[in-house]
């Protein structure tokens, strides 16, 4: 059995130095890293766009069911998928912490592998942050720096009327995943002796987990020379971003039902749980997929890539977000994806 190392025995300094004495730099552009009063960044002349996350036991993750080394990942991710929502390139993460003396110095340990993991495989520098105590859970805040070549930036209100509206990968995994893992941890909780069941649903769970970053589609984008008129991440829900987009550009939106991109796995998981598919895709949340709008001209282009499905189109503000069901029917869009402050 492993040995368990105090995080007083360290110290605030000799936690960190302990917590980053492997840290690698990766970017040019980062002159001073972790282990002064301030990390020092030269971007050479391009934009840069800086986003900030907050990641709170009991209302962003469940440690019943979330391994340390998962969250660590996901905490990053989750910030740099908002950096490539903005058509960007992340360069740089700090990475705070509130932690409890619940945790010990491996656990937190375990939770580094996941970062310094996400850092590696998506060319990312950890470049600081800071570490206090809490009284009561985890608590993480991340922000992420990215570079973008100057004015390509996009933002959510640049949708026209006629615009293809778009979306990467397939929707709806995570929350299902979360809907298993909460079953899960009901049985477990009830019967400890349970052994879980978690039906070899491998995909959903891993999307809930450890979900990845769309930096694929960022350089697709770039590489076709397809130029997003908006663009957001999809962490509260397609019908809530949708709606957001719609707002943010003054426009409407028509969206068809058949052309949603379900996973086959979603979909049967979601069938034996008695949901509506199409429900899940629309409001579950944290799939980090890219939504996207584009002129009409680029849609060939983006067929090419069987990464993105297009899902509908913009239309004019006094014609609403709408949309057509398999029937043909006509409904109002509605957000009823995560609300941060629903009690």
């Amino acid at each position: 059995m492993s040995s368990r190392t105090e995080i007083a025995t360290l110290g605030e300094f000799g936690l960190i130095d302990h917590l980053t004495r492997n840290n690698e730099i990766r970017n040019a552009s980062t002159v001073v890293s972790v282990g002064d009063d301030a990390a020092v960044l030269d971007h050479f002349g391009k934009q840069i766009v800086v986003t900030t996350d907050l990641l709170i036991e009991g209302v962003h993750f469940d440690l019943v069911y979330t391994p340390l080394t998962h969250l660590g990942y996901k905490a990053v991710i989750v910030n740099l998928s908002d950096v490539y929502a903005m058509n960007a390139t992340p360069t740089q993460v700090t990475v705070s912490i509130g932690i409890s003396n619940r945790f010990s110095v491996e656990a937190l340990e375990e939770f580094y592998e996941g970062v310094y993991a996400a850092c590696q495989k998506y060319n990312v520098d950890l470049v600081g942050g800071d570490t206090t105590t809490s009284n009561k859970g985890f608590i993480i805040s991340v922000t992420a720096i990215g570079e973008v070549t100057e004015n390509r930036f996009v933002k959510r209100d640049g949708a026209r009327k006629g615009d293809l509206l778009c979306v990467s990968g397939d929707l709806g995994a995570a929350y299902l995943g979360l809907l298993l893992m909460e079953r899960e941890k009901k049985i477990f909780l009830e019967s400890p002796s349970v052994q879980p069941d978690l039906e070899e649903q491998d995909y959903i769970l891993r999307r809930l987990l450890k979900p990845e970053a769309r930096k694929d589609i960022v350089e697709f984008l770039e590489k076709n020379d397809i130029q997003p008129t908006s663009m957001m991440d999809i962490s509260d829900g397609l019908s809530s971003e949708i709606l957001h987009i719609c707002k943010q550009s003054n426009a409407g939106c028509v969206l068809y039902e058949d052309k949603l991109p379900i996973a086959e796995q979603s979909r049967e998981f979601a069938f034996k749980l008695e949901l509506d598919p199409t429900a899940c895709a629309l409001s579950g949340g944290e799939d980090y997929e890219l939504l996207f709008t584009i002129d009409q001209k680029e849609h060939d282009k983006i067929v090419l890539n069987e990464q993105i499905s297009v899902i509908g189109y913009i239309t004019g503000p006094d014609e609403g977000a709408h949309i057509i069901t398999r029937s043909g029917k006509k409904h109002a869009i509605t957000a009823q994806g995560w609300n941060a402050f629903k009690q």
